[in-house]
């Protein structure tokens, strides 16, 4: 009887393992195309309308204001109809926006194009992969998603200088219409093919198990609502830090006083992302998430401080790009294993789509708030304020931690 079990797991998990690789694929091609390879293109794009290039970024801004609004919507749909069927969706629905602002004629045109890929991306980036990992992964859905960061860790890495290189033989409208081919081609059909994955609910439990109860989570429900919303703010102030710094690190670095060696301090986030989620990939396992969600929200106060601190030091600086590239490549993980291991399964997608709407309202301003601090009080200032605005976002984590000590005191 065991060994008939043994045999039918291990007929089940090389699917889920190709799953997995294939969702990271169509992260990387995703984000890549719809996030990534739009700050290369943005000058471009800004000299065709006549535009300054703030106002494309400005209009980006939007894009990514709009996004957030609708995200509690797609959670729910995801939950419902499955994350597989949406993601499938999102990835035509990204294809025809990209293909549509490829073919803008004036910059009004262009701006909803904008706002239609941002809209398409809440279906295809990570909280609907993560749904589909959780929907489809049983218990191994949290090391699934482990994985699947370490994966799509490497887009930033290969579509920044993949668009930079694409400019030398393409304009910006050809590209954008190669990208919708990749989106139309790859993503959709993989997406499809995930609908028909079987469910791994009853899958065996990873070598070392975490100390979750994956289909309620950690939490007894009487605390969902306050947990809820400390961790909503929680990631929502600690990716507000991140996004301000990552919309425009390169100019940034520079504005330090490390001149042309800002590109190469850049350049140290990417491989420190991916660096990270090996790390914890190899020791973190049994680790309960939120404990590395601290880390996250201090490595991301550090982080600026550092940069504030040491300039023009460019041992500084390489210090600063590591520190936040460590926290970067964690706060993918934690923001699907988190709310995973305290609140389990059940309304998963609605509750991460929840979450993501506030935190991609406060990315979309985050660029905005920094330029101005930067132009106002002079780069050291701002990032001193930048970094104090994530200061809530870890008492906030600080009480989850709170929460879930006394929870387990009540279990014992």
């Amino acid at each position: 009887m065991s060994s008939n079990v043994t045999f039918r797991l291990s007929q089940r998990q090389p699917s889920l393992a190709v799953a997995v690789c294939l969702l990271g694929l169509t992260q990387i091609i995703g984000y890549g195309t719809l996030y990534y390879g739009f700050a290369p293109l943005a000058e471009d794009m800004a000299q065709s309308f006549g535009w300054p290039v703030s106002w494309i970024f400005g209009a980006f801004s939007l894009a990514l204001l709009a996004s957030g609004l609708i995200a509690p919507l797609v959670g729910r749909r995801v939950d419902r109809h499955g994350a597989a069927q949406m993601m499938t969706l999102g990835s035509v629905a990204a294809a025809l926006a990209l293909a549509w602002t490829a073919l803008a004629p004036n910059a009004i045109v262009f701006a909803i194009g904008l706002t239609a890929m941002q809209l398409a991306s809440t279906l295809v980036f990570y909280d609907a992969a993560f749904a589909q990992l959780v929907q489809k992964g049983g218990p191994s859905s949290g090391r699934l998603i482990v994985y699947l960061t370490l994966i799509a860790g490497f887009a930033s890495t290969i579509f920044w200088p993949l668009t930079v290189a694409l400019k030398g033989a393409f304009g910006w409208r050809e590209i954008l219409m190669i990208f919708a081919g990749l989106n139309l081609l790859i993503c959709a059909p993989t997406h499809w093919w995930l609908t028909y994955q079987p469910d791994h609910a009853t899958a065996a439990r990873p070598p070392k198990p975490v100390a979750i109860d994956i289909e309620g989570g950690s939490l007894p429900q009487e605390l969902w609502s306050r947990a809820m919303l400390l961790v909503t703010w929680g990631f929502a102030l600690t990716g507000f830090v991140l996004m301000a710094i990552l919309a425009q690190m390169v100019p940034l670095i520079t504005a330090m006083g490390l001149g042309p060696a800002s590109v190469a301090v850049a350049a140290v986030f990417g491989p420190s992302q991916v660096i990270i989620r090996f790390i914890n990939m190899t020791m973190g396992s049994g680790r309960h998430p939120l404990h590395i969600t601290l880390v996250v929200a201090v490595l991301m106060l550090v982080a600026p401080v550092v940069l504030a601190l040491s300039a023009p030091s460019v041992a500084g600086a390489v210090i600063f790009a590591s520190i936040l590239g460590f926290a970067s490549g964690l706060k993918s993980i934690v923001n699907g294993t988190l709310p995973l291991a305290l609140f389990g399964r059940t309304g998963y997608a609605t509750r991460l789509g929840r979450m993501a709407s506030i935190r991609l309202v406060l990315a979309a301003i985050a660029p905005f708030v920094l330029a101005y601090l930067m132009q106002m009080l002079g780069p050291s200032a701002a990032l001193l304020i930048i970094a104090a605005c994530g200061l809530p976002g870890l008492l906030a984590f600080v009480e989850v931690a709170r929460l879930q000590h006394v929870a387990s005191g009540n279990r014992q």
